[in-house]
């Protein structure tokens, strides 16, 4: 039921993104107030068109690497690249963005004095040494390796976030994300149910890196969407970091398997050497988010796959859109910030 009369005006910074997307428009169905910035590195506009002409939805092109200056009642902070291939393109951008960002996000919310939420992720942990992951271990992550543009910059923000608690009082939420898929993911950001499927889709060998005995935990959309909103509406002394995904585990073999399955491919699997630091077995612990958010997912990786199937069947249909590429696109400064409502629309 929705509460007009408790709408507020929320800040997404990422809103242009696979998750930010899907964020603005479930607060959009809960009444608020929408405020999308993107600098549209690797966020599309695509994903958000269908919001343009919404009359509670505004679009912002800004880099959070500047400050910004707006008026809000709460920010959910998830802009950063959150792929291998597009965080590795350039990874003093990512940490940039995972720390200046933070930075100036912080000092919004202090300024205006309301509730911030980091969208940190499962990477903090590394490639874990215990199974499955719970949020008072401390990880296992290299310093200074080809993945640590993202995975330190993450748990440098997260450092930010309790500092800014801790010394300025703010109200802060951290929730570690773990593998989330569905529909809007980008086409070419190198993970692997994306991967598999538009591979399959094309009857394309699907390429595994390792054995293929390396685990996740894949998340549908929809449920850490509703994860991340209980979150940022719980009681102001849970802080986090709690762990959002899903602990059904799984090989990458066999969602390889199953997405040939579902998709009746003719794909053959080929296999290629494991990229440096990628983590063994990825799966979260969700007790603290059952107990103090009363949350876990509910969509299982058979309806979320052909949810997310049917979008990419759909997307590789169509014709090349004539649409910013990661390997091309550098933000410029985003001094000034201008609106992309007019090109959006084009």
């Amino acid at each position: 039921m929705k509460n007009y009369d408790s709408a507020k005006r929320i800040l997404v910074t990422g809103g242009g993104g696979f998750l930010g997307s899907h964020l603005c428009e479930h607060l959009l169905e809960l009444g608020h107030e929408v405020l999308c910035v993107d600098n549209f590195y690797t966020g599309r506009r695509s994903n958000i068109a269908h919001l343009l002409s919404h009359p509670r939805f505004e679009i912002l092109r800004h880099d959070i690497c500047f400050p910004l200056y707006v008026e809000v009642d709460e920010i959910y902070n998830l802009a950063c690249p959150a792929s291998p291939v597009h965080y590795q393109f350039d990874p003093i951008q990512t940490t940039k963005t995972s720390v200046h960002g933070a930075i100036n996000m912080l000092g919004l919310a202090k300024r205006l004095r309301i509730k911030i939420l980091q969208a940190s992720t499962s990477e903090v942990y590394g490639d874990p040494t215990i199974h499955p992951q719970t949020e008072d271990y401390w990880g296992n992550v290299n310093p200074i390796g080809v993945r640590s543009c993202y995975d330190e910059g993450k748990r440098c923000a997260e450092t930010l976030f309790f500092d800014y608690n801790r010394q300025c009082g703010l109200k802060i939420k951290v929730a570690r994300i773990f593998n989330t898929y569905g529909p809007r993911m980008h086409p070419n950001d190198g993970r692997v149910v994306s991967n598999f499927i538009v591979q399959a889709l094309k009857n394309e060998n699907i390429t595994i890196f390792g054995s293929g005995n390396q685990t996740r935990s894949f998340c549908y959309v929809d449920d850490l969407i509703e994860g991340l909103i209980k979150l940022m509406d719980s009681n102001d002394n849970f802080t986090g970091p709690v762990n959002l995904g899903n602990a059904d585990e799984s090989t990458i073999l066999s969602l390889a398997r199953k997405i040939i399955e579902l998709t009746e491919s003719q794909s053959k699997i080929v296999f290629h050497s494991l990229p440096d630091d990628d983590p063994r077995q990825r799966q979260p612990h969700l007790e603290l988010a059952k107990k103090v958010l009363n949350w876990q997912p509910i969509t299982s990786i058979d309806e979320g796959l052909r949810k997310t199937i049917s979008y990419f069947r759909t997307l590789v249909k169509k014709p090349p859109q004539q649409e910013t590429n990661i390997y091309t696109f550098r933000p410029q400064s985003s001094e000034g910030r201008i609106s992309l409502i007019q090109s959006a629309k084009k």
